[in-house]
This record gives structure tokens, sequence and C-alpha cells, in this order.
């Protein structure tokens, strides 16, 4: 399936996504959830009734541009993010290929849904672009096997953006990452989560980002470094993970702050991140 939050005047709701519609799962069969966490991490039977729901021709449904869209996971309670996981990435901005992921971590802050405008810093020069495909994961895990059952613990997949204040991120000697990627606004996500029954190789997705219309990266996940059940791995010995957390992937090469002349995130530009098998999460950027 393909879901997605809206916000209702009861709150948000987990819809799901069927053509130019968005069905409401609950209003439809009220024994399903209405928090996408709980969908995500509720038991195969209850999963299937989703589906069924969603396939259902009397379903409660909205017209796409009828309803506000939130991020697929509105309220995560980890946004974790794993750097340098393109090996070509890793080479066109002179860093070594890591021997293990590099981490770093996003704050709910940063979270906003497909269509609104990521807000430039009056006191950042140097934002740049990161597409990335986005990991949610469906099932509490602790200690994770770095082997296929990791899988078990995914509930999907969805698009990402890892918006960087480069001046921020490389600022001092020891280069403080989470503080330039975790203003306002800079973590886009959605417009909807993929499940994982239904997309279910992450390692052959085509990765872009388009600016103003222009391709800027475009590249496969199976240039991944770190796989998915790797990442799982080597992040769930530190941290529970838990439904809906989310894990940025790392980014193809073509970044602005790489390029010659480098090419910078201005007002007025158009992002749009396109993760081959979910969709395109378009972001206009405006000044703070």
């Amino acid at each position: 399936m393909k879901l997605a939050s809206i916000l209702l005047p009861g709150g948000p709701r987990v819809v799901a996504a069927v053509g130019d519609y968005y069905v409401d799962l609950n209003a439809t069969d009220p024994g399903l959830p209405t928090c996408i966490k709980n969908l995500l991490a509720a038991s195969p039977a209850v999963k299937k009734a989703a589906a069924d729901a969603a396939a259902n021709p009397k379903a409660v449904k909205y017209a796409s541009n009828e309803v506000k869209l939130l991020p697929p996971v509105p309220k995560p309670s980890k946004i974790l993010c794993v750097g340098l996981n393109y090996a070509d990435h890793a080479k066109e901005g002179g860093k070594a290929i890591p021997t293990e992921p590099v981490l770093f971590a996003k704050y709910p802050n940063t979270l906003i849904a497909h269509g609104e405008a990521i807000k430039l810093p009056k006191v950042a020069n140097k934002v740049d672009y990161e597409a990335e495909l986005v990991i949610v994961i469906g099932k509490r895990g602790k200690n994770i096997p770095n082997d296929a059952s990791a899988f078990d613990y995914v509930g999907g997949y969805t698009c990402g953006h890892d918006v960087s204040a480069r001046d921020w991120q490389f600022r001092g000697e020891e280069k403080q990452w989470t503080i330039g990627k975790t203003f306002d606004t800079f973590a886009p996500t959605g417009p909807v989560l993929v499940t994982s029954d239904e997309l279910t190789d992450p390692h052959h997705l085509q990765v872009q980002l388009r600016l103003n219309g222009v391709t800027m990266q475009n590249s496969n996940t199976k240039e991944f470094i770190f796989q998915v059940p790797h990442m799982l791995w080597f992040l769930s010995q530190v941290v529970t993970l838990e439904p809906g957390d989310l894990i940025f992937t790392g980014t193809p090469p073509g970044v602005g702050i790489s390029r010659n002349p480098q090419v910078l995130l201005k007002a007025g530009d158009v992002c749009e991140v396109e993760v081959q098998g979910i969709g395109i999460l378009r972001n206009p950027v405006i000044a703070e």
C-alpha cells in the first residue's frame, strides 16, 4: 500500500493513497488505527484489513486537492541519518570511504510535508540539497541482526530531502554536522510511504533530485556502502528503534557544495526528490 497522513479536524489521520484520492481507513473500517505508527506496528490481519478498506468501492475518500497533506509520519520519536553512504558521494567531497556508518540526527522541527516550503535561515549562507531514500521502522527492535531478518523491522520507505546548511555543518575543527542539519524545515518527507510488502527491494532504486527542473543528482541505491540490514544492525546496538522512526540512508553524488561553481539553494527554487517506486517529493524554497 501507499500510505499518507492528512490533517482532519480531529487531528492527523492515516490514509491510503489510491489514484487521485486518499482513502480514510478508519472511517471506512472503524477497527483500523487512525495513526500511521499504530498501523505500521499492527498485526498482519490488521494490515490485510487496511488493504481491503483501501480497495473497498464504498470507502470514505477525499480528493487529493481537498486535504492538507502531512509528512507520512507526522511525529516520529527519532530521525536518524547515515552520511556518506554512496561511494561516489564520499569521493566527490574528498572523503575516504567509511568503514562504518557515519551518523547524525535531525529533530521533529525539521519535518515538513510535500508542497510545504523549505525556509532558508537568515544565519545560513550555504544551504544545499540532498535527495535520500528514507527507511520507516515498523516494529520495535534492539540488536537487530545484520541479515535478511532485519527487513522484518521495516514498515516501509519514503522520499526524503536532507537539506543541509554547509556553513554550519562544517564550521570549526570538530565539524558540527547535526547543527547544520536541524534548522526548521530541513527534512521534507513524503508524499507517501510505500509499505515494505510492496517495495521489497530497497537496493535497486533510482534516486534523483531536480532543481528547477534540472537533474542534479541521479544514482541508484545499489551504490549503498551500507545496506539496510547493516544500518539497522548498527543503529539498534545503541538505540531501540520504534515504529515510525525515520532513517535517512545517505545521498548520491551531485550535491551543490561539491560542484564548480557551487550550486546553493535560493529563494524561488523548487526542489523535487524522486525515488523509484515511491513518487516525487516537491518543495519550494523561500527566505526565512
